[in-house]
C-alpha cells in the first residue's frame, strides 16, 4: 500500500512540475509578446508644430464659403448669409467647426505666444469676439426653431472655447472671456434643461454622441465650479453608462466616425468616478484594456477629399485624446500611450496641406490629442 502511495505521490509532483514549466513558458511567452509590438514614436508638440498647425484655424475662420448652415427655416427672412446670420462664428464651412477653430488659435496662442502668425491670431480673436457680435448669436439661440441648434456638439465646443480662455492668464483672454459670457451661460442653460429630458444616451460616432456632449461640458463646468452643470452632468452620466458591460469596441469604427462610442463613455466616467468606482466599472466595460497587449487598429481613410470618409482621421485622433487623457490619470495604463500614438502617426502626417474637407475641423481634433500628451485633466 505504501508504494501505491509513493507512486501516486510521484505522479502529483511530476504533474506540478510539468504545469509549473507550462505556466513559466506562457509568462516568458506572453512576455515576448509583449516586447515584439511594435512601438511608434511619441508626437511632438514644439514650436516648429504650432507654427504649422496655426494655418488651419487661420485659413478657415473668416472663410465664409462654403458653407453649411443646417438651419430651419421660419421665414424667407431667414435666408440670408453665414456671415449675417453668425457675425463670430460664421467660417469653416459650419457653426461648430468655427467654434473649434477659435478654440485652436486660443489653444495654440497659449500654449506657444511666440508663434510666427501671434499677432494675427490675436487681431482675429478681437475683432471677432466681441461683445456686439456675441450678443447677435445669442439672438440667433433664443430663436423659436433654434433651441436645438448645434445640440450637443456645438454646445460642448463653446464651452471648451470658454474654458480655454477662462484658464489663459492674459489680458486679452479676460475681456474675451466676457464679451462670450451671454453665449456661455446660455448653453450651459441649455443643457440643464436638456439632460433630464434626454431618457436614451445617443451612441453613435457623430456629432451627436452625448458622452462627448457631457465630457466637454463637464470640464468647464469643472473648471468655473459651475455647480448646478457640473452635478447634471453627472447623474445623466451614472443613469446613462453605470449599468454598461462588454463594450463592442471590435464593432467600431462605423464608416463615418469620428468619435469612438465606447472610449468616448470612459472618457467621461474617468472623470465623474472615482479612482476604485472607475476601475470597477471599466473592469466590466472593457476588461482587455488593463493587458499590456492591448490593441486597436486605427480608422483608414481611403478618399480624404470625401468629407464623410475623411472623419476617419478624426476617429484617431480623438480615440488618441481619450487613450492619452486615462494612461495620464492612471499610470498602469500607461501602454495605451503607444496604442494613441498610433492613431497619431497614422492621420498626422496627412493633416496639413489637407483639403478643405478635412482642414477646416481636423486641426482642432489634432490639437486636443497632442494636449492630452502632457494633460492631467
Amino acid at each position: 500500500m505504501k508504494k501505491v502511495y509513493y507512486l501516486l505521490a510521484l505522479i502529483v509532483v511530476i504533474i506540478s512540475c510539468s504545469e509549473t514549466k507550462e505556466n513559466k513558458e506562457g509568462i516568458l511567452m506572453e512576455a515576448e509578446a509583449t516586447s515584439a509590438i511594435q512601438q511608434f514614436p511619441i508626437p511632438v508638440f514644439t514650436i516648429a508644430e504650432a507654427n504649422k498647425l496655426i494655418e488651419l484655424p487661420l485659413h478657415c475662420v473668416t472663410t465664409e464659403y462654403p458653407n453649411k448652415l443646417g438651419q430651419t427655416i421660419g421665414s424667407d427672412t431667414d435666408l440670408q448669409a453665414p456671415r449675417v446670420l453668425h457675425p463670430t462664428f460664421y467660417g469653416c464651412f459650419d457653426w461648430h467647426s468655427a467654434v473649434h477653430g477659435y478654440w485652436s488659435m486660443v489653444a495654440l496662442l497659449k500654449e506657444f505666444p511666440e508663434m510666427d502668425r501671434a499677432n494675427e491670431v490675436r487681431t482675429i480673436l478681437m475683432e471677432n469676439i466681441t461683445k456686439e457680435k456675441i450678443e447677435h448669436e445669442v439672438v440667433y439661440f433664443q430663436q423659436k426653431l433654434n433651441t436645438s441648434y448645434e445640440r450637443t456638439y456645438g454646445w460642448a465646443w463653446l464651452l471648451k472655447l470658454a474654458e480655454a480662455l477662462h484658464t489663459w492668464e492674459d489680458p486679452m483672454a479676460k475681456e474675451l472671456e466676457a464679451n462670450l459670457q451671454p453665449l456661455t451661460n446660455l448653453i450651459a442653460e441649455r443643457y440643464i434643461e436638456f439632460l433630464p429630458k434626454l431618457v436614451y444616451p445617443i451612441r453613435v460616432g457623430e456629432h451627436t454622441n452625448t458622452a462627448f456632449g457631457l465630457t466637454f461640458a463637464y470640464d468647464y463646468a469643472e473648471t468655473v465650479q459651475h455647480t448646478a452643470l457640473k452635478t447634471a452632468i453627472e447623474n445623466r452620466a451614472k443613469d446613462f453608462y453605470t449599468k454598461d458591460a462588454d463594450c463592442p469596441l471590435h464593432w467600431e469604427p462605423s464608416g463615418y466616425d469620428f468619435l469612438s462610442p465606447c472610449l468616448e463613455e470612459i472618457d467621461i466616467m474617468r472623470r465623474i468616478l472615482s479612482e476604485t468606482e472607475f476601475k470597477n466599472w471599466l473592469a466590466h466595460f472593457m476588461p482587455r484594456m488593463e493587458k499590456k497587449d492591448f490593441r486597436l487598429e486605427p480608422g483608414k481613410v481611403s478618399d480624404r477629399t470625401d468629407g464623410k470618409l475623411v472623419h476617419l482621421d478624426g476617429l484617431n485622433f480623438s480615440r488618441a485624446w481619450v487613450l492619452y487623457g486615462l494612461a495620464n490619470q492612471y499610470p498602469e495604463f500607461a501602454h495605451l500611450n503607444n496604442v494613441a500614438n498610433e492613431h497619431v502617426a497614422y492621420s498626422y502626417p496627412n493633416l496639413v496641406g489637407d483639403t478643405y474637407e478635412g482642414g477646416h475641423w481636423l486641426g482642432s481634433f489634432a490639437i486636443y490629442a497632442l494636449i492630452q500628451l502632457d494633460s492631467k485633466k
